[in-house]
């Protein structure tokens, strides 16, 4: 997450930036009340009509995206000119369904306060554009002007600048034509710091607040996905006990039960009998490993997780190309949470894909993002399901702080991409 706005203080250049906003003045200057009649069109005519059926709510409605279209905007060019951090302008999401529900929410964007400090942002560069406007003919004319007089010509030939400084270039030597253009100059550096100041607070307030809302809002869906995560891996661990361990050990107590029961009888029986509770004792060794291994890799902690998809892939069903390159570690958690999700992709390959082959390719980028892809070369249409493999995956990386992108048409392939930052 972006911090705050960097300080203005810091713009590199400042006579190159200064030149860049009197650009801007000038070309908002033009163009920009095409915009304000665009506006004021779009608001008569839907206060005009709006008795005539409600069909004025349209123009209105209208009006108000065409607000924070230009909001978005000027939010945008003030950030780019002054080189701000600052987080677009987000349209309000709807939260009910129906047509009441979508008007709801365009009340809700009409009355956006960073909305209108944007629009307010532009509305004042429109005027102060036009000021500028007339400082830049001002400047031209008088450095025309000058030139003209300092070659013995004829101002009477050159269209007259009827403005106050402008003024002073008609007299009649060329020092003042320097002098104006001067004049001139300096105004239109002063309105350009004019602006500056007056669009960075409206441009910048109401950032900070929607920044805290988004991570706000990022913990939520993070804690709703550990949650969930959670529940599914639980529920996970009962069907696998309940499924695999559990009978396998009754079947081992009822065994040695009847071998108690013909040890004096039938000695040889009862010695087959302990034989077969102990092959199957054995085998639920190993689904209680394996199912351990599915709640914590110990691999992951102690040799990285390099070694850790390694070991995964030599124990996959399905061949595996492991390309893994990693400069150092990551978080525990965001190898943990990559390392289950290419597991839990292998699992579901081998289940349900028909693949022949799995790719996995696991990335450290931008030093602070773990990625990793997981390709098949099975028949696709692989879906998220409650409960299911996909779920699970989804939920965890989410709990991680990371995102998902699962993509898989019928007929295949199916990839599943994760990004995981790296201090979550």
């Amino acid at each position: 997450m972006s911090s705050s706005p960097s300080a203005p203080a810091a713009t590199p250049r400042p006579p190159l930036r200064i030149f860049l906003t009197i650009l801007h003045l000038a070309a908002i200057g033009v163009m920009g009340w095409v915009v304000v009649a665009i506006f004021c069109a779009l608001l008569g005519v839907g206060l005009g009509t709006i008795i005539l059926l409600g069909i004025g709510i349209f123009p209105l409605i209208g009006l108000v995206y065409s607000l924070f279209g230009v909001g978005w905007f000027e939010i945008v060019r003030v950030g780019a000119l002054y080189r701000l951090e600052l987080p677009e302008l987000q349209p309000v999401r709807r939260q009910e369904p129906g047509f009441a529900g979508y008007l709801r929410t365009v009340w809700w964007q009409f009355v956006d306060g960073r909305m209108w400090r944007a629009v307010s942002s532009f509305l004042i560069t429109c005027v102060l554009g036009v000021i500028m406007l007339t400082f830049v003919q001002s400047f031209l004319w008088s450095v025309v002007t000058g030139i003209v007089l300092l070659f013995g010509g004829n101002l009477r030939t050159l269209p007259q600048d009827t403005s106050i400084v402008g003024l002073l270039a008609t007299l009649d030597t060329p020092l003042w034509g320097i002098l104006s253009a001067l004049i001139s100059l300096a105004l239109a550096v002063g309105i350009a710091l004019l602006h500056r100041l007056i669009t960075i607070p409206l441009a910048t307030a109401g950032a900070k607040a929607q920044q805290l809302t988004r991570q706000v809002q990022a913990s939520v869906q993070q804690r709703a996905g550990a949650v969930r995560a959670a529940e599914v891996e639980r529920t996970r661990i009962e069907r696998d006990l309940h499924d695999g361990v559990q009978p396998r050990l009754v079947s081992v107590g009822m065994t040695l039960g009847l071998a108690q029961q013909q040890i004096d009888a039938d000695p040889a029986g009862a010695k087959a009998l302990i034989a077969e509770a102990h092959t199957s004792t054995k085998a639920a060794i190993t689904e209680l490993r394996q199912l351990a291994r599915g709640i914590h890799a110990s691999v992951l902690d102690d040799r990285g997780l390099d070694a850790a998809l390694s070991a995964l892939a030599g124990r996959s069903h399905i061949p595996v190309v492991l390309d893994v390159r990693l400069q150092g570690r990551c978080s525990r958690e965001a190898e943990t949470a990559v390392y289950f999700a290419i597991a839990e992709s292998l699992t579901n390959a081998a289940k349900h894909s028909r693949a022949s082959e799995c790719r996995v390719v696991v990335r450290l980028r931008d030093e602070n993002t773990l990625w990793a892809r997981v390709e098949d070369n099975g028949i696709g249409g692989a879906r998220v399901l409650p409960g299911g493999g996909l779920d699970g995956i989804t939920n965890r990386i989410q709990a991680a702080g990371g995102t998902v992108r699962i993509d898989s048409p019928q007929g295949g392939p199916t990839s599943l991409e994760v990004s995981v930052p790296c201090a979550s």
